[in-house]
């Protein structure tokens, strides 16, 4: 009933780095340990857990586990913890950044010799680049009660919002609004 390792999706090294911001999908790990369970009861399920049939009932419900008890259910459902973890928001790192970072992790190069291509590199992007005008959102929407709100729905809402949104720039980008 658990699903296999192999096909657990794995985070993408863009967007995991220390500075990324994580969501924990509560919904997530409730609904794993409802299919996981089976025809099993909540008390033969927690004792196989190693975790108490009462806790066991209120992470089904939706409740947030503490860290012990979470890795317990983990090991119990066969799951890498970090499955129920999405990242948010991320810091993001510049082309530039990025090259002058490959730079000096080339071998090849002595730290002198990456510091000069870099400073080149520097230069003429600071002489060649525009600067980007940021896109002003036609709609701009925070849902404070996301967390609160029945599973899937927040993420149906974002789509209808994203939909809206696409609909609202076409028509500003058309002149009509």
């Amino acid at each position: 009933m658990s699903p296999d390792r192999s096909q657990l999706p794995l985070p993408d090294p863009e967007t995991t780095g220390p500075d990324a911001v994580e969501q924990f999908d509560i919904a997530e790990l409730g609904r794993l340990l409802k299919e996981h369970r089976g025809p099993l009861s909540l008390r033969q399920a927690a004792a196989e857990a190693g975790v108490s049939f009462s806790t066991l009932t209120r992470v089904e419900a939706g409740a947030q586990p503490d860290l012990a008890t979470f890795t317990r259910l983990c090991a119990w459902l066969g799951v890498s913890p970090s499955r129920f973890f999405t990242p948010t928001a991320t810091r993001q790192v510049s082309p530039l950044d990025q090259a002058i970072t490959h730079l000096h992790a080339d071998p090849r190069l002595t730290d002198d010799a990456a510091n000069k291509i870099s400073s080149v590199l520097r230069d003429l992007y600071d002489a060649l680049a525009k600067e980007a005008v940021p896109a002003v959102p036609a709609l701009a929407c925070h849902l404070r009660a996301a967390s609160v709100l029945r599973p899937g729905v927040p993420q149906r809402l974002a789509d209808l919002l994203t939909d809206m949104n696409t609909e609202l720039e076409r028509l500003v980008e058309a002149g009509e609004l």
